[in-house]
């Protein structure tokens, strides 16, 4: 069979396009002759600007001449940054063409949805236009049950004609290190709990909770290791980059290790680690999950979209930033090697006939070797006002608006922009470190009233 696959392609630093690049692989394997349109310069045999308003012309033209096409969704690769409702719809209609025309010529035409957007109010300009398109494609493919739910009520498509397929149906392992083995090659010590935020770095993926999280539960013996680069430049994700910078550089114990990673490279990561974790503050399914329970890792991750649905058995899921940290505590407990019995020996009960104050000397001495060797978690420190700072960890930082509309609106907008941004920028540059100020203080144990 001759298939299309339309998705962003390796090498551009993108989780579909390592999705994508497994299912072609499996495809091929298969006796398939497999093609790839990509919308960016790639390893593609194809390359098309998905987001241009000639492109779904130049697309209908080339899926006419397939058996069958895959396309990879997201909306970020069909429509433009900061589109109107009528671009929106004007994109949707456009795309719907596409698709009826291959499926005219003979063509079968499946996609599979990365992500969509599910606050859409049914009746709006954009789910209007989507539903068009959806009703075009034969066979519509999502991850979870939950996203086969949601998917059907936003775009008045009938659960029947959605499929869900496993999101690591096409994985495979790409190293076959042990965790000592992967430990070495990366220069990591073998004794200590190392928990592991990885993936690539964006405000949806609250990373920044993981840092806080063990900031809270100060565990002797472990270590936070994020690790994963920016997937675009864009002013919102380095903001964020920043910031995830100088919250790791005042965290004991926690580490950014920052940069694109191979497959295999991921994979190390990933056997290395005891614990996963997925602080995603929003998400519909995740590669991550998947790639560590084929790794058999254990997972704590926060229960948005559809991953309880994906999650695997033993998954810890979590509520909010107070419950991810009692999770980090227990696993690090769980994790923490048993003592050398030495350590104890070395200190014997007293004779018969001792003080109470000789007694409580040994067994407070006893308590205290083990505590340091067992690396028992210190008793968790909660914020004074811990429900609030969930609320205000969920706070997306204040961005200036991206230019939207016609392009001669888009030019006046950007030349104001750029007008007014000496005196615009600091005013959110302050609102945003009032806002980090605010989450820390409520976040963090007040030390003065602790004790000693």
């Amino acid at each position: 069979m001759r298939i299309l696959m339309v998705t962003p392609y390796p090498p551009a630093r993108d989780g579909i396009a390592a999705y994508a690049v497994q299912e072609v692989a499996r495809l091929r394997r298969e006796g398939h002759d497999v093609e790839v349109l990509s919308p960016t310069p790639s390893a593609a045999h194809h390359h098309l600007d998905l987001a241009r308003r000639c492109a779904p012309l130049a697309l209908a033209a080339r899926l006419r001449s397939y058996d069958r096409v895959i396309v990879q969704f997201h909306p970020d690769v069909f429509y433009p940054p900061g589109a109107t409702p009528g671009r929106h719809v004007e994109t949707s209609i456009a795309l719907a063409g596409a698709f009826a025309a291959a499926a005219a010529a003979g063509g079968e035409v499946e996609v599979r949805v990365h992500e969509a957007d599910y606050n859409l109010s049914r009746r709006s300009l954009r789910a209007l236009g989507m539903r068009l398109m959806w009703r075009q494609v034969r066979r519509v493919v999502v991850h979870t049950e939950a996203e086969r739910a949601s998917f059907a009520a936003t775009f008045g498509i009938s659960p029947a004609g959605l499929a869900v397929a496993d999101h690591g149906s096409h994985f495979s392992p790409r190293t076959t290190l042990d965790r000592a083995g992967a430990r070495r090659r990366l220069g990591l010590p073998e004794d200590e709990t190392m928990f592991l935020a990885i993936g690539f770095i964006q405000p949806h993926k609250g990373f920044d909770r993981a840092v806080r999280a063990f900031a809270r539960v100060r565990p002797p013996r472990a270590r936070l290791e994020v690790v994963g680069s920016v997937r675009v430049e864009e002013p919102a994700y380095l903001d964020h980059l920043d910031e995830l910078r100088a919250l790791v550089g005042a965290t004991p114990g926690a580490a950014l290790r920052e940069g694109y990673l191979s497959d295999e490279a991921f994979d190390v990561w990933l056997v290395a680690a005891d614990v996963v974790v997925l602080p995603y503050r929003h998400i519909w399914s995740s590669g991550v999950l998947e790639r560590a329970s084929m790794f058999d890792r254990p997972v704590i991750a926060t229960r948005v979209g559809g991953l309880a649905a994906q999650a695997p058995p033993g998954t810890v899921l979590v509520e909010d930033d107070d419950e991810l940290a009692e999770a980090m505590q227990a696993a690090a407990r769980r994790s923490t090697p048993p003592p050398p019995p030495s350590r104890l020996e070395a200190l014997p009960w007293p004779p018969p006939g001792a003080s109470r104050g000789e007694v409580m000397a040994v067994v407070q001495g006893r308590a205290e070797a083990e505590r340091r060797v067992r690396g028992t978690a210190a008793p968790l420190a909660p914020g004074p006002r811990s429900a609030g700072a969930s609320v205000l960890a969920r706070l997306p930082p204040l961005r200036s608006p991206v230019p939207a509309g016609r392009p001669s609106r888009r030019l006046v907008k950007r030349l104001t922009r750029r007008l007014v941004a000496w005196q615009v920028d600091p005013i959110v540059a302050h609102v945003n470190r009032l806002h980090r100020a605010v989450l820390d203080a409520v976040s963090a144990p007040d030390q003065r009233l602790g004790g000693e």
